[in-house]
């Protein structure tokens, strides 16, 4: 999924139906090697034109090191409280790195696993 710009931060919506099935796939953002500007906003345009009832929101780091900084966990709140109000559960945000870079050696990390989801 990110390997089109792998030096560079790229945040990606996946929405969901009722079932957790998924409907569709968008990039919202291209970032820069160290951040990824994006706004509820872009993330629940999306899932409001695909009809889902869910949403798994993803971005990579380019370091490989999937550990959240304090802006991914930031706007994963911004997120959360945003599904809220719209009504479209945000069931994960995951942040996809390198397991040789990750101190977990997953090279992932998934809020939802973190129970910050």
């Amino acid at each position: 999924m990110f390997d089109e710009t792998p030096l560079q931060e790229s945040f990606w919506v996946v929405c969901l139906n009722r079932k957790n099935f998924p409907l569709a796939r968008s990039r919202v953002t291209i970032g820069t090697a160290t951040s990824s500007l994006v706004h509820p906003r872009e993330v629940f345009k999306v899932a409001i034109l695909a009809g889902a009832t869910g949403i798994i929101v993803a971005h990579n780091h380019p370091s490989g090191d999937p550990s959240p900084s304090s802006a991914d966990i930031h706007i994963t709140k911004q997120l959360k409280s945003a599904a809220k109000i719209v009504g479209i559960d945000l069931l994960d945000h995951i942040i996809c790195g390198e397991p040789e870079d990750d101190p977990q050696l997953k090279g992932y990390y998934s809020f939802s696993e973190a129970g910050l989801t």
